[in-house]
């Protein structure tokens, strides 16, 4: 099922007014920008076709270097479509793969070189003498000589006609992690704790995430005829703005493609929102000036000059490059009015709409109220963290609210929280199961797939305390909070399936039941789990399916965000303002997640708890609309409308 959800911004560059070599004159790397993921992964695979193809006709054999992990399976499955429908023939092609774990059994789901064998491998005409796969199951004394002559085929082979490369997190290439010499080879590395931390899900956690692996060096890398680099998460904007505007960094190892004659880039928009002729194209073109681009230059000009928007001046709009903002709109100081009026008809405190008001003004219609109120929320948590607030506010003000909880989350509840809570019902009288399921969890194997009743009782933890949650704030458990348990999710694995039309019928059917004016959803481009942006998926393909039904022409989709991002201001259609008080209530909501306080399953980089990150993200927010010169509060929760 293909991609729907890419959200859109107005304004930004006028096509055409001034030559690609001037936009993209900070850029050091040429750069192909696809409107989404897919469309990056159907461009890159016709790059790839091209050249086998080339080859094909010389009689010659393509010698190809393959990218690792999950982020190239949109690549593979297109090149795999073209072998299938267009004859595509991969019996002239050499492959070799950049990197493994070290140890690791190749058939191990964690594996970096399971998903191509899964999703590209098995399914192509590729000659089994022409795979050249990094192994990490060698003993140790092997491993340099492994090395050696993995890096002896390569050459044998005529040398790296073409190498895809991924971005890490942290600008890793391969796993040549920050400070990796220019010179470096085929080898076997430690890895960082931050690229450990970011295999920790895959993994079940930290402690299972191997502490080395083999990796393609900075010199095998260069040394390959052409590379392509890729980029579809949302997370790697920074990083790839340091690496395509930045200078060569040891510290950003795929800086070092800079170095490269035959280089391209190709991300997501996204991804390029950090390079400047996105984030700030004021500075290098003409710009069509639409209301949310104009506050865009504006709040990002109250950010470099630090002061509030109606403290600008004429002298800053010159000295930062707006000069034809003014000369298009005239006075500066209607600007400064004007985006003033607009961030704070934002701010509401009613964001199911304030019954017989004047609501020409606010982001959310008066009529009709109360409104049925529907909540997506991709775990049993989310809702809570990301905009307990607001759901609690919605309670408070009457309206007919209900949850839809899309995941079991049974995988992030850690076993000790299921022997804890057995043990609880045992000491309470209420049946001892507790050695049956302590066996069953002694008996477990690394890497494979969890026992399905430990996966039962792991979600019905959840199920408990998501109900909790909502009965503190003052839903019905009952009638008003749903479980959908998405099929997509239930592999047992951290691993998961495809978004299918079994998830979106019941998302179809709930909708139907229920004929939402309000909904509510995570918006998250990227997330480290994944499960966010299928969850966005289907919600989107489901109110595909009923768009022509007479109740949608009424309903509303308010975006939020996961526990890991926030919306950039001058995106934000809504405001919800929260008191100390509805601060305090949103954290003991949190606190009804049990099993997710303390010890974050998949904590990444950042050591706070959900409820922590989530009061520091609000509070944040606040601030920054006090600074701009609104009202000051406690908290705010933002949302961006999606259109229908």
């Amino acid at each position: 099922m293909s991609a729907n959800y890419k959200l859109t911004e107005g304004g930004g560059l006028k096509r055409g007014a001034e030559p690609l070599d001037i936009i993209t004159r900070y850029e050091q790397i040429p750069t192909m920008v696809c409107p989404t993921a897919d469309d990056g992964a159907l461009y890159v695979a016709g790059q790839i076709a091209k050249a086998i193809n080339a080859k094909s006709l010389q009689g010659e054999m393509f010698v190809l270097g393959l990218s690792t992990g999950k982020s190239p399976i949109g690549i593979y499955h297109e090149l795999v479509r073209m072998h299938r429908e267009e004859g595509l023939s991969f019996k002239n092609v050499i492959v070799f793969s950049l990197d493994e774990f070290y140890p690791i059994s190749p058939n191990e789901e964690q594996s970096r070189n399971f998903a191509m064998r899964d999703g590209l491998i098995k399914h192509i005409d590729i000659l089994p003498e022409n795979i050249h796969i990094m192994r990490g199951d060698m003993p140790i004394e092997k491993v340099a000589d492994y090395c050696r002559r993995y890096e002896e085929m390569i050459q044998e082979a005529g040398g790296l006609d073409m190498l895809l490369l991924g971005v890490g997190g942290n600008g890793q290439i391969a796993f040549n992690e920050p400070g990796t010499y220019h010179n470096t080879k085929i080898r076997l590395v430690a890895l960082g704790n931050n690229t450990r931390k970011a295999q920790a899900t895959d993994f079940y956690g930290i402690e299972n995430v191997p502490s080395k692996a083999i990796t393609m060096g900075i010199s095998t890398i260069l040394n390959a005829k052409r590379l392509i680099v890729f980029a579809w998460s949302e997370e790697k904007a920074d990083v790839v703005a340091r690496m395509v505007e930045g200078k060569v960094d040891p510290n950003i190892p795929v800086s070092y493609v800079q170095e490269h004659k035959n280089c391209e880039l190709v991300i997501s928009e996204d991804v390029a929102y950090g390079l400047t002729r996105f984030k700030t194209p004021w500075l290098v073109g003409t710009c069509e000036w639409t209301p949310k681009f104009i506050r865009k230059a504006v709040l990002w000009l109250c950010q470099q000059v630090d002061k509030p928007i109606l403290k600008l001046t004429y002298q800053d709009y010159i000295n930062h490059s707006l000069g034809q903002l003014i000369e298009q709109y005239g006075d500066f100081s209607s600007i400064n009015i004007k985006v003033f009026n607009d961030l704070q008809h934002t701010i509401s405190g009613w964001p199911g709409g304030k019954p017989n008001a004047d609501d020409s003004t606010r982001p959310e219609r008066s009529k009709p109220f109360p409104k049925k109120v529907i909540v997506f929320s991709p775990h049993p948590d989310d809702d809570v963290i990301s905009m307990g607030g607001t759901l609690i506010r919605l309670c408070d003000q009457g309206h007919d609210v209900h949850v839809a909880y899309e995941t079991s989350g049974n995988i992030a509840v850690h076993d000790d929280v299921v022997l804890q809570t057995l043990d609880t019902a045992r000491q309470c009288g209420l049946g001892d199961e507790y050695d049956r399921v302590l066996k069953i969890i002694k008996n477990k194997k690394k890497g494979e797939v969890e026992p399905l009743e430990l996966r039962r009782l792991k979600g019905a933890i959840r199920r408990g305390e998501a109900r909790a949650a909502c009965r503190f704030i003052g839903l019905n458990e009952n009638t008003n909070v749903h479980f959908l348990n998405l099929p997509f999710y239930e592999t047992g694995a951290v691993k998961k399936n495809g978004i299918g039309e079994a998830d979106v019928e019941i998302i179809v059917n709930l909708l139907r039941e229920i004929k939402p004016h309000q909904i509510y959803a995570a918006g998250d481009l990227s997330d480290p789990h994944g499960t966010h942006r299928v969850c966005i998926e289907a919600v989107l393909a489901a109110l595909k399916i009923v768009k022509n039904e007479e109740w949608i022409k009424d309903c509303r989709l308010w975006l939020y965000r996961g526990a890991w991002q926030e919306w950039e201001l001058d995106m934000v259609d809504m405001a919800v303002p929260l008191s100390p008080d509805e601060v305090i209530r949103k954290r003991h909501a949190i606190y009804r997640h049990l099993s997710q306080k303390d010890i974050v399953p998949f904590p990444g980089d950042d050591k706070r708890e959900f409820w922590q990150r989530a009061e520091d993200r609000t509070q944040a927010t606040a601030k920054l609309y006090d600074k701009l010169g609104m009202a000051e509060y406690e908290a705010i929760e933002v949302f961006v409308r999606y259109d229908i």
